[in-house]
């Protein structure tokens, strides 16, 4: 089963985002920006991160091409239905072996995209980022943005002053997709992650990786385990939630955010479009 390697939460404003996940002990990595238009903030944790994204220059947007799945285009078009949580990235030490990989199980699989930007240490030097990506599709899925990321600064994304979290988050334990039918997506996300999925009742199928279980879950169960409906209906399939694990969970519940059950959790209109769930940390 490929790993999760980063998370993409888009919304309009980039600096509400960051400030609204500084408020919630998170540590956010300064700011970067894209040369196909949009800019992010990154929040890292062990394994893993959490990347919060916005459109910031328009007029570089890529479009989708033939052969070729814009990040940017998908972005846009996405921000123009709503904020929220967009895409799942798994993580690959080579995005073109995955693509082949993906055309021969017949999903519908992009030319590799290749890019780097400029990154600032804390230390104060300027370092080069690449990344070779390679993205998927699927009619059924249209709102989720699916591909694997090739880093080749993985470093930089695990650095020790931003995995310390004031509200003491260590890893993704869960990522959350509502659908109205697991059973029918699942044959294509066991293709995309490379390994099939563990039912758990009815209305549930869990993914496992190394870095946090991706969950196709009917509107019922997500209601049940959140308290809440689903964020997005209109969309079909989407990601829906993300529980992130904690050493602790005092430094939430000073925080004031409502708990059900074993986790705290934040609802879609405080989070940008996702329910965010703390929990303690099953990873040691």
């Amino acid at each position: 089963m490929r790993p999760i390697n980063h998370l993409v939460l888009a919304g309009h404003d980039l600096e509400a985002m960051r400030a609204a996940y500084q408020d919630l002990g998170f540590t956010v990595a300064p700011r970067g920006q894209h040369p196909f238009g949009t800019a992010n903030h990154v929040i890292q944790l062990h394994g893993a991160y959490l990347e919060l994204l916005a459109v910031t220059r328009a007029q570089d947007v890529i479009e989708h091409g033939d052969r070729q799945f814009s990040f940017s285009a998908f972005h846009r078009d996405y921000l123009a239905r709503h904020e929220g949580f967009s895409a799942f990235v798994l993580g690959t030490p080579d995005a073109h072996a995955d693509r082949k990989a993906w055309q021969a199980a017949g999903l519908h699989a992009y030319e590799p995209f290749d890019f780097s930007r400029m990154a600032t240490l804390p230390g104060g030097e300027d370092v080069r980022v690449g990344f070779t990506i390679a993205f998927v599709s699927d009619p059924a899925l249209p709102w989720i943005g699916m591909f694997a990321c090739q880093h080749f600064r993985p470093d930089y994304y695990e650095q020790p002053q931003y995995l310390k979290h004031a509200n003491s988050a260590t890893n993704i334990e869960e990522v959350w997709i509502a659908c109205e039918r697991p059973d029918a997506i699942r044959p294509f996300l066991g293709k995309f992650m490379g390994g099939d999925g563990t039912a758990q009742g009815s209305g549930r199928i869990d993914f496992p990786t190394p870095t946090g279980s991706v969950v196709l879950a009917s509107p019922r169960e997500f209601e049940q385990a959140f308290g809440l409906a689903p964020p997005h209906p209109q969309d079909g399939p989407h990601l829906a939630a993300l529980v992130v694990g904690c050493q602790s969970l005092e430094p939430i519940a000073r925080r004031g955010i409502a708990r059900r059950g074993d986790r705290h959790i934040v609802p879609p209109g405080k989070a940008f479009g996702l329910a965010l769930a703390f929990a303690r940390s099953t990873r040691r």
